[in-house]
């Protein structure tokens, strides 16, 4: 390159440098190529990543240097795409969510929105009417401002959500109905009557087998042991290793129950009324205190999750007959949800016997296969049928689905007639969420919508 002098004297600029286009800038220290080979490989890995990336092939550049090229570059136009596809992401997971935007048509990227108001996106909308089809989740924002921004558009409900949706509906049906799953655990012999064991009538409320009890038990009998072998009470002291006002109590008491002054155990307990709950689950299987305390929760109990945890420690300790457990609400929801061409020939004859003895699990299975080949089969039109059909089964869980099906109607129609559907945008949430964790506390929202919609 060429530089070239001013001879004015009164001209701020001394020197000239000649620029070739394509290949230098002013103030630059690297060449086009170059500074686009290093935004590229910011874009591609980020920060830290890209410069260790760039010292590979000569070039030692720091990572604040690479994520300054990247911001650098000139903003992305983005397109207008005829089909659009929306879901949120987390900028930080429970808080802060945006909203991403996708072709459907090319699966590409097309905005970041930094929130996931519904103004944001009827605003982003309004200004790209040529928008005819919005793939969405059944979240209401993105309902309001699809609405609100592309009236023109079909709102289509992806398919996913809403298989999802209706087999989390059918588990808690099966939970409500988990005692008729006792038909699949065969009958066990009965046990013959163990002689009743000799009951002390101390009316001690310690019982037998209780460590401290044992324990005094154990000191009486020797402190009476060493008395009657002729020992002082000062000898038993420093056999024993014991105060003398301690000797004194078990010398003068005469049986060990005398010394069982505590009454704890006969005091009401906040758990009594809920013991009885906690047996039956406990006889269906489950036993996990905390999964137990969780559930008397919502139905009253005030106490501690110890005081569940110490009274199932008891049960688990104390012998009891080796029975077989019923299957969880989960695996014969499992059943119900599958295809049935896919199960065992002993799960379907399980199946078939639990809706023998259940109706409600009966109508439950027929309403998810019926459903199940309404969205295979894309035959939208029978959604108005089903929902009736529904509504007429004691299953409080589809009517609760039923119910919210009824209020975003149009959009499950379409999505179970159309054949658009979020699985795209689904994985873009994915990409992102890797991006964000390669530059985050470095990088804001522009420069992940940069690498989002340019990489």
């Amino acid at each position: 390159m060429r530089r070239f002098t001013c001879q004015n004297v009164s001209c701020g600029r001394r020197t000239f440098v000649e620029q070739i286009p394509g290949l230098t800038r002013r103030h630059g220290q690297r060449t086009e190529r170059l500074r686009s080979t290093l935004a590229a490989v910011g874009l591609a890995l980020a920060g830290r990543a890209g410069a260790r990336m760039a010292r590979v092939f000569g070039v030692a550049v720091s990572r604040s240097t690479v994520l300054r090229l990247v911001d650098a570059l000139p903003e992305p136009e983005p397109p207008a795409p005829r089909v659009v596809g929306v879901d949120e992401y987390a900028t930080r997971k429970g808080r802060n969510y945006g909203t991403v935007l996708v072709d459907m048509e090319t699966r590409r990227p097309v905005d970041l929105l930094p929130d996931r108001e519904a103004s944001t996106l009827a605003a982003w909308l309004a200004q790209r009417p040529g928008v005819e089809v919005v793939c969405r989740d059944r979240a209401p924002f993105f309902a309001e401002g699809a609405a609100a921004g592309a009236p023109q558009a079909v709102q289509v409900a992806d398919r996913w959500h809403l298989w999802h949706n209706l087999s989390e509906a059918a588990e808690r049906a099966v939970a409500q109905h988990r005692r008729c799953l006792r038909v699949l655990v065969p009958g066990a012999p009965e046990p013959e009557p163990a002689p009743a064991p000799v009951e002390e009538t101390s009316g001690s409320p310690w019982p037998t087998g209780h460590r401290f009890a044992d324990r005094t038990r154990t000191t009486h009998a020797t402190v009476h042991a060493l008395l009657e072998a002729g020992h002082s009470r000062r000898s038993i002291q420093r056999q024993l290793r014991m105060t003398s006002r301690t000797v004194k109590k078990y010398a003068d008491a005469a049986k060990p129950e005398d010394l069982f002054t505590g009454q704890w155990q006969n005091r009401p307990s906040v758990l009594d009324d809920y013991k009885p709950y906690l047996d039956d689950r406990w006889g269906e299987g489950c036993t996990s205190a905390w999964k137990l305390w969780e559930e008397i929760v919502p139905l009253g109990y005030k106490g501690s999750y110890q005081r569940v945890r110490a009274y199932l420690h008891d049960k688990r300790t104390s012998p009891r007959p080796v029975t077989a457990r019923p299957p969880s609400p989960r695996a014969v929801a499992g059943w119900i949800l599958r295809h049935p061409d896919t199960l065992t020939e002993t799960e379907q004859l399980q199946l078939k016997h639990v809706r023998a003895h259940c109706p409600e699990l009966d109508a439950l299975t027929r309403h998810v296969r019926s459903f199940a080949a309404m969205l295979t089969e894309r035959q939208g039109e029978r959604l108005p049928d089903w929902l009736d059909a529904v509504r007429q089964d004691d299953l409080p869980s589809l009517h609760t689905l039923a119910a919210g099906i009824d209020r975003d109607r149009a959009a499950v129609i379409a999505g179970l007639t159309l054949p658009w559907n979020s699985g795209a945008v689904e994985g873009h949430v994915n990409r992102i969420k890797m991006l964000k964790r390669q530059m985050f506390g470095r990088a804001g929202f522009a420069l992940l919508r940069k690498r989002v919609l340019m990489s």
